[in-house]
């Protein structure tokens, strides 16, 4: 760690889960905290991520116990505010479509002996540990069903913690345009926004999403980049006993805190087509395709309406593992690079916030270095 005194003035570069999360964290260490974003918070991933709770199936080691802490801050949170709409643990059921490629048998077996909480069901259990499934829909190898899981809506939780920091001190600036970290004497020295404001830092955080890898090789400092772009549809309200998250073959489904389900699947995202002007193309046939798919899974197929959608990068780092901690060669230049924000908002932030102010590198974090990107390490 290259910190050896506690910075007295931080700028958090980002105004996703990762950039609110470690910057209320940072106030509360006492640290002269401003939060700087392109457009209004939540305005990125962060606002269309489906925001499912968990670790499940198959990771590695280090991912897998930085995912567990990251639930662990989730349910301290449920319990500071226990009637929150918008976080709720009732669990998560996933199956795999019915070929030779379904691993159910074997993720049951690694998550037992993991610890993972995890039940197998055939499909004639399902209603009775999680309604709200039509289990005609599920494949013969059974399900899933962890009932440790959850979901949390993340614009609803920025905005709980970017209350808690404007309370505790710290400055919050939207509507600044794309903002780069300024390196001088190969140490990060503040920020300059896209209409030339600076503002001086003695460390600096870059948590703005899918950009994170094209702002760091500015500096000359390489982190790979696999992001995609996603597709995350809400409906509008609808009466339905559904709790749980759904995984499935087709469609992943969450319910929403004003009483609508958030979908998402992979064969949406590839649907979606890039316009010469660098805006998005989404089919309509899409969309009601989403619609289709959860219908099919939820219990009496109810008829759902389109409420709003979201469309934008999902940050995905090159090797699929999250990025975190200072990059090598520029002291004070921190990033945040992950997929999973919302499962790892809350611990990223704080083992960021304490590596800012101590200069102690947490264990947690070893394996997530930018470092592992050097061209010596390639």
């Amino acid at each position: 760690m290259n910190v050896s005194t506690k910075p007295s003035k931080v700028v958090v570069i980002g105004g996703g889960i990762f950039g609110v999360s470690t910057a209320v964290h940072l106030a509360r260490l006492g640290v002269r905290t401003v939060l700087i974003n392109d457009g209004p918070l939540a305005n990125g991933a962060s606002g269309r991520s489906l925001a499912w709770l968990n670790s499940a199936r198959k990771r590695s080691d280090a991912y897998h116990r930085l995912r567990l802490a990251g639930l662990d801050r989730y349910r301290t949170l449920a319990v500071r505010y226990p009637d929150a709409p918008w976080l709720r643990f009732d669990g998560g059921l996933t199956w795999d479509a019915d070929d030779t490629a379904n691993e159910i048998a074997e993720i049951f077996d690694y998550e037992r002996d993991l610890g993972y909480h995890a039940q197998w069901l055939a499909p004639q259990r399902i209603a009775a540990a999680t309604p709200g499934v039509d289990a005609s829909v599920v494949t013969p190898q059974g399900a899933i069903f962890n009932p440790g899981e959850g979901w949390v809506d993340l614009p609803s939780l920025i905005a709980t913690l970017a209350e808690e920091f404007r309370t505790l001190g710290g400055e919050i600036i939207t509507d600044a345009g794309r903002a780069t970290v300024d390196v001088e004497g190969g140490r990060a020295r503040g920020v300059i926004t896209a209409n030339c404001m600076r503002r001086d830092a003695d460390a600096v955080l870059l948590a703005a999403g899918g950009d994170v890898p094209a702002i760091v090789a500015e500096a000359g400092q390489h982190i790979e980049d696999a992001t995609p772009v996603a597709l995350l549809v809400r409906t509008k309200p609808i009466r339905h006993p559904l709790k749980a998250v759904l995984n499935t073959p087709r469609i992943a489904i969450r319910p929403t805190p004003g009483g609508g389900f958030a979908l998402d699947s992979a064969w949406s995202e590839e649907e979606v087509s890039v316009k010469p002007d660098g805006s998005y193309d989404v089919r309509q046939s899409t969309l009601e395709g989403l619609l289709r798919e959860a219908s099919r899974v939820l219990e009496g197929n109810p008829q759902l309406e389109i409420d709003d959608y979201g469309v934008g990068p999902k940050p995905i780092p090159g090797d699929g593992e999250p990025v975190f901690g200072e990059l090598p060669s520029i002291p004070g230049y921190f990033v945040a690079f992950s997929h999973s924000g919302a499962t790892l908002g809350l611990i990223a932030g704080e083992l960021l916030a304490d590596e800012i102010v101590t200069g102690r590198r947490h264990p947690l974090l070893a394996e997530f270095r930018p470092e592992r990107f050097s061209a010596s390490r390639r």
